[in-house]
């Protein structure tokens, strides 16, 4: 099931310039398919890097982790919604530059859950050439979420 800007809007606590993810492509009880376009208009080119524009891997794996945190956050009980952390990342790689005008597909999937904590695989592709992955661990906190304000 796809999910738009506005749905994201509604179940994520990201905002301008930091939410990484434009639409939910496939939604489902075991992974999540993301997008994000890549323009030239997104504030981190001005110095990453003016006359060669690459987006940072740092942001890459962010754009990854926005998408498993959703995910995590939509299949937590109730009564544990209230933000979702990063606990860790392992085995990440970049394998090819992602550039403006892009569109860079977030797919993850689920390892294992203990409880509140999820692990996912996450890849990334630009014209279905993975560009970069990662195993991500991410956390949720219990309590009141901002969404729910």
């Amino acid at each position: 099931m796809e999910k738009d800007i506005h749905e994201i809007l509604k179940m994520m606590p990201h905002r301008y310039p930091f939410l990484l993810l434009d639409r939910i492509l496939i939604y489902s009880e075991d992974e999540i398919v993301g997008l994000k376009n890549v323009t030239i208009n997104e504030p981190f080119f001005q110095g990453h890097f003016p006359s060669h524009p690459v987006m940072p891997g740092v942001l890459i794996i962010e754009a990854l982790a926005q998408a498993g945190g959703l995910w995590a956050f939509a299949h937590a009980p109730q009564k544990e919604r209230a933000a979702v952390y990063l606990m860790g990342l392992d085995k990440v790689r970049f394998r090819k530059p992602v550039r403006p005008g892009d569109q860079l597909i977030l797919k993850l999937s689920l390892i294992k859950q203990r409880g509140a904590v999820f692990k996912m695989k996450g890849e990334a592709f630009v014209n279905d050439q993975l560009v970069a992955e990662a195993e991500i661990l991410a956390t949720l906190e219990a309590g009141k979420s901002e969404m729910e304000d």
